[in-house]
């Protein structure tokens, strides 16, 4: 008897596999990957990699232009140049299949790497669907995330400003963005360990902003401060008109960065769109309002720091959390951000030149996990992500976990290589380089011809 129930369950175990084996690859598949590319999503998901792009040139490069020195302004604007040429070749030979391919699966590398068989974009034809999400074009997700790729180390240029050497710095650059931003995308993304956690991150507040801004702490700290910081001397911005056209660039951008993160022209990224204009606007005006209380003047630089502050900490919640959420993300980043910038960077005499910790690294985290708080079920769909809020205190916890651990892998892996760079290539520039500026010692061009 009980040998006719084996071989009854046998057969039926045998049958399912062997139907499973007849179906072929297509049975593997996800839904997205035997749908069909939608014409309206394709033209946004191309729209939003092209505003995304405009947050690293020019956006960024005015950003951090206008806030260094008259001698440096040239040498932000080819770091971010190069960064974007670079980071794009090296994103399309290896960084797309590192974070989204599939043939290391299941395999102690796995957990580093997706695969090597879509280096090159081999066999992505024109008419791949992406299986990754969304009834796009698989080229145009590659596109879009792409860009994702290129602005993240870009954002570690506001910590060493200055005073780093170009050859050490594009080195330093490809290699991090190879090792630290490949393989936390995947994690993240790409079915990684922290996709499989459950992890809130919408369009990047681990995965660029914690990031970029805990390398750029580390960076800031081990190339040591400059010379006329060390020395006490205020080091003014040179052009603030700059400052406010990178901030209305990067605000504009980052549309494409979160309402593009849905990978639809839907509900989704309306709402992302929403949420990220309210805590940019809310955080803009909150830090305005520390400096009237504090300062009793609000400044410009310090608006457009507190916009930007708003924008990244509502990254990683865009997707998840409503309109309430994104005004109380906005005024709690501006407060926390604004504590850092002023307060705890002069006691601890790091140089983050331009905040990059301050704002990214600091915004980011405390997006997260607010994230954590307001996510709701309204945004995020019935049986989905909620938060603390909502009743939900397991993915809060879920949230400072991820965290704390890309933070701790982007610290130790942005030390080797600062190790690494150093002994070979040298990154810190000579005293008499760091006097005469980088756009001179480095470029040998002016930006202004007075």
């Amino acid at each position: 008897m009980k040998s006719d129930i084996f071989f009854k369950y046998f057969g039926i175990f045998a049958a399912t596999v062997l139907t499973a084996l007849s179906a072929g690859p297509l049975a593997a598949q996800s839904p997205a990957a035997v749908a069909s590319v939608d014409s309206g999503d394709t033209a946004w998901i191309i729209t939003a990699s092209v505003l995304v792009l405009m947050m690293t040139v020019p956006g960024l490069a005015f950003f951090y232009g206008g806030l260094v020195r008259q001698k440096n302004v040239l040498s932000i604007a080819m770091q971010c140049l190069v960064i974007t040429a670079a980071v794009s070749i090296e994103w399309v030979v290896l960084g797309y299949s590192w974070v989204f391919g599939s043939n290391l699966s299941g395999t102690v590398a796995g957990s580093f790497v997706g695969g090597f068989e879509k280096m090159f974009l081999s066999g992505i034809s024109l008419d791949a669907v992406n299986p990754f999400g969304g009834n796009i074009p698989e080229l145009g997700f590659v596109m879009f995330q792409c860009m994702f790729a290129v602005i993240t180390p870009a954002l570690i240029i506001g910590a060493f400003a200055e005073r780093i050497k170009f050859s050490g710095f594009l080195l330093f650059s490809l290699l991090w963005a190879m090792l630290v931003y490949n393989t936390t995308a995947h994690w993240v993304w790409g079915g990684g360990w922290m996709h499989r956690i459950g992890v809130i991150d919408f369009a990047g507040g681990t995965v660029v902003h914690v990031n970029a801004g805990v390398s750029a702490l580390v960076m800031a700290i081990m190339l040591r401060r400059r010379r006329d910081y060390a020395n006490g001397h205020p080091i003014p911005p040179h052009n603030i008109p700059f400052v406010v056209m990178g901030t209305a660039l990067l605000w504009l951008g980052w549309f494409g960065f979160n309402a593009g993160s849905g990978l639809a022209a839907d509900g989704l990224a309306a709402n992302a769109l929403v949420v990220t204009h309210l805590a940019a606007a809310m955080a803009a005006i909150a830090w305005a309002a520390i400096e009237w209380m504090v300062y009793r003047r609000p400044t410009v630089v310090g608006i457009c720091t507190g916009a930007v502050a708003g924008l990244v900490a509502i990254t990683p919640a865009a997707g998840s959390v409503d309109p309430f959420g994104a005004l109380v993300i906005g005024a709690v980043s501006a407060c926390v951000c604004y504590m850092f910038v002023a307060r705890l960077k002069p006691r601890f005499r790091y140089d983050d030149s331009l905040d990059a910790f301050g704002v990214h690294g600091v915004g980011g985290f405390t997006g997260a996990v607010l994230a954590g708080v307001f996510a709701t079920q309204f945004v995020t769909g019935e049986g989905n992500a909620s938060g603390a809020l909502y009743g939900d205190w397991h993915q809060l916890w879920i949230q400072v976990l991820a965290n704390l651990a890309a933070a701790a892998f982007s610290a130790v892996v942005t030390f080797v290589l600062f190790k690494l760079v150093d002994k070979t290539v040298g990154l810190r520039v000579g005293k008499n380089d760091e006097d005469l500026g980088l756009d001179v010692s480095q470029h040998g061009e002016i930006a202004y011809d007075r």
